[in-house]
């Protein structure tokens, strides 16, 4: 998790509104969750859900979860450093680097989070439940994988050079 400070710029992105019902002596009784996700375009974004009987009150809610909730993903060049594959429940989600230009190749809540991480150009394949809480979970789950900033410097890349400099001592 990341501290936020207040002064931070973030932008958010309804993913999904459902409505629920409860059945009670009366009749129905209805209320609201929504899932956000909240980001800065500059390598943080974060996910909440929201619970409330008006929709409203859930959006809020759920900005706020999503707030507590960010994360800081490495942007290089425009995209991810690797290719990468997130999980969660019988979702799955492959994210894959594009070339610059590319544009950001996703759907339904992958693209949400991409772009609102700050990725210019980056593929991604969904596989198995379509689910947008599994989707966006698996996304979340990718991203993490991701190293970070500090382990992208051109020393770490080149593996070769560190095995060639222990042989020769």
């Amino acid at each position: 998790m990341v501290d936020t400070n207040e002064n931070v710029e973030f932008k958010e992105s309804i993913i999904k509104i459902n409505r629920v019902a409860k059945v009670v002596k009366g009749g129905k009784r209805f209320s609201f969750s929504t899932l956000i996700v909240v980001g800065n375009h500059k390598g943080l974004v974060g996910y909440g859900l929201g619970k409330a009987n008006e929709v409203p009150d859930s959006i809020r809610k759920g900005i706020e979860k999503a707030k507590k909730s960010l994360i800081a993903v490495p942007i290089k060049k425009g995209t991810i450093p690797h290719d990468v594959v997130g999980k969660f429940g019988a979702g799955m989600v492959y994210l894959k680097p594009a070339p610059t230009g590319a544009g950001i190749i996703a759907g339904g809540a992958v693209r949400a989070v991409l772009e609102l991480a700050g990725y210019k150009d980056v593929v991604a394949k969904i596989f198995g439940s379509h689910n947008p809480h599994n989707v966006l979970k698996a996304t979340m789950d990718a991203l993490i994988k991701l190293p970070e900033l500090k382990d992208l410097s051109p020393a770490n890349e080149d593996v070769s050079t560190l095995k060639d400099a222990n042989e020769t001592n």
